[in-house]
């Protein structure tokens, strides 16, 4: 063979390996996709594949005569074995802030409702006259300072506060006694699964 012949041959074979790869890639992009296993493994031959608890199904596929896509939902079986005590901690302070304000401001606002309508100052003339002997004999009681809008919310703020400090304190114990339980135990069984 002549060296011209050899060089055209040598120059005709990476453009039919490149017309090659072209073609397997665009079979691939065509096929359906593998299933994936727990541990990452693909398996072309199985539409589903399973491995321990976790079941990883193909998603949608279509075929090449154009028919509607199947859609086959993925599920996983997994355990809730540890919950960080750092996290709930601050998870369950923001959550009892957010509580708090809104305490607070409902208060308020039924507070300013029920002093407009004049149920406050009913209630103070009805214990007045309850309490009244009328030979001298009065209670020392002062039910208006009972209703005063400085004294309901202050209650309404140290009783908020309480709350936050007990709620965040509470609820890390019981991620730190649910992370001992679920040592013992194994943790909670969820499934989780994809929407349609």
């Amino acid at each position: 063979m002549s060296d011209n012949a050899q060089r055209q041959s040598a120059a005709q074979e990476p453009d039919q390996a490149d017309n090659d790869s072209r073609e397997e890639h665009e079979e691939q992009e065509n096929a359906a996709p593998p299933a994936v296993t727990a541990d990452g493994a693909d398996s072309s031959t199985a539409d589903s594949a399973e491995q321990g608890d976790v079941t990883m199904a193909v998603p949608e596929t279509k075929d090449k005569s154009g028919a509607k896509p199947v859609n086959t939902a993925r599920k996983a079986h997994l355990s809730l074995t540890r919950v960080e005590p750092g996290s709930v901690l601050k998870f369950s302070f923001v959550i009892s802030l957010v509580c708090f304000i809104v305490l607070f401001v409902a208060v308020a606002v039924l507070y300013a409702f029920l002093s407009t309508l004049g149920v406050f100052d009913a209630v103070t003339d009805l214990i007045n006259s309850l309490t009244d002997g009328g030979e001298g004999d009065e209670l020392p009681l002062n039910p208006e300072n009972w209703f005063s809008a400085a004294r309901v919310l202050g209650y309404t703020g140290l009783l908020g506060a309480l709350n936050i400090v007990l709620i965040t304190a509470l609820s890390t114990v019981g991620a730190m006694l649910y992370n001992l339980a679920a040592d013992l135990v194994g943790g909670i069984d969820v499934t989780l699964s994809e929407t349609e």
